[in-house]
């Protein structure tokens, strides 16, 4: 059976990193939890390294972490849906929102529960996922300020989450700009200005952050070392936390070119043949994996010789040349993935899930 597995050594270094690169900024920080997809046993060692706020678009996840931790900021992270607001309002401490008549009904049922709840305002900066528009922020904010059992603790954005915008000095500086003007104008105090996630992360590096952003949500960095604008691991940070097996179960010298008419596979696909592959013959071992657990682009194998032929619902096939390393029948090919072929994994119920040393 295909595994997944956790370094909890190369997790806690990679924390640790952080957590003293943001202090060091003086900026305060939550771990995005929802790679893990709800299991406690991750969850628990996030907590017992010594995470304080965990972020997750799942209820039934934020559930799980207070019921280890009681005491740990559970923060939801997309706009909630109205008909789950008693529980996002009994198991987040936070929620991000930017629909007016949904804070409303946040405020009620907050009251209902006897709990204040905290908000955080999400505003649109360019990558048209969710966020109100700038310009329309100070009617908004005032519709809601003075709503009971709600505490606006920040105004947040997302960059390179749908289109691929990128954070800059001037959004950031925008951003920043929006807390002042509502600060001044209502006379509160905005605790949070959320930046943004492990992308925003190289302005810092490069010392470009305005000082008025002070809070980030941050996973994929902590999970995977890695710079999001370069591609490349951070300099001091581990890039194999997660190490993903996949067994081979069959290994056979087979024809480079399929034979017989070409139509489009299940998937959609449509094989072009190279002449020059005419004749050919390469071993090809199939594994116990497939496109239900995890699209082939995401998996990265860590020997550089594989190459990754194609994929089924249940398999997936790699190509070893002539086979230089005497892979066999029952043996497990290592990869390394991207972010959402990780994602993807932990949600598998297919997927055998370790914490390692």
């Amino acid at each position: 059976m295909a595994e997944i597995t956790i370094s909890s050594k190369k997790l806690r270094h990679n924390f640790n990193f952080l957590k003293t690169f943001f202090e060091k900024h003086q900026i305060e920080w939550g771990i995005v939890s929802k790679l893990f997809c709800g299991n406690e046993i991750y969850l628990k060692e996030l907590i017992d390294m010594g995470a304080t706020e965990l972020l997750d678009s799942r209820i039934s996840n934020l559930r799980k972490i207070k019921k280890i931790n009681p005491d740990v900021t559970t923060v939801y992270i997309k706009p909630p849906p109205r008909k789950s607001l008693r529980s996002v309002i009994k198991y987040a401490d936070v929620s991000f929102n930017s629909d007016l008549e949904t804070l409303r009904l946040i405020s009620k049922e907050a009251g209902r529960q006897e709990k204040v709840h905290r908000v955080i305002i999400m505003i649109e900066m360019g990558d048209l996922r969710e966020g109100v528009l700038g310009e329309n922020l100070v009617s908004f904010y005032e519709s809601i300020f003075e709503l009971p059992n709600i505490d606006v603790i920040g105004f947040g954005t997302n960059f390179n989450c749908l289109y691929g915008v990128m954070p800059s000095n001037d959004k950031m500086v925008q951003l920043s700009l929006y807390k002042q003007i509502i600060e001044l104008k209502f006379n509160r105090h905005i605790r949070w200005i959320t930046g943004g996630s492990s992308v925003v992360i190289p302005m810092i590096q490069k010392k470009q952050l305005p000082k008025g952003i002070n809070h980030f949500r941050v996973g994929e960095t902590l999970f995977f070392g890695n710079n999001l604008v370069t591609g490349k691991t951070i300099k001091g940070m581990k890039d194999d936390v997660i190490t993903f097996y996949a067994e081979i179960i069959e290994l056979l010298e087979k024809p480079v070119v399929p034979e017989g008419q070409l139509a489009e596979n299940p998937s959609g696909e449509m094989f072009e043949v190279n002449p020059e592959d005419y004749g050919k013959t390469s071993w090809r071992a199939l594994l116990d994996v497939g496109l239900l657990d995890i699209s082939p682009d995401y998996l990265i194998p860590a020997d550089k010789s594989i190459e990754i032929a194609g994929a089924s619902s249940d398999i997936v096939v790699i190509d070893l040349g002539r086979n230089p390393r005497k892979y066999k029948v029952g043996d497990f090919v290592k990869f390394k993935l991207k972010y959402m072929g990780a994602l993807g994994l932990f949600n598998s119920d297919y997927i055998t899930k370790r914490l390692v040393d």
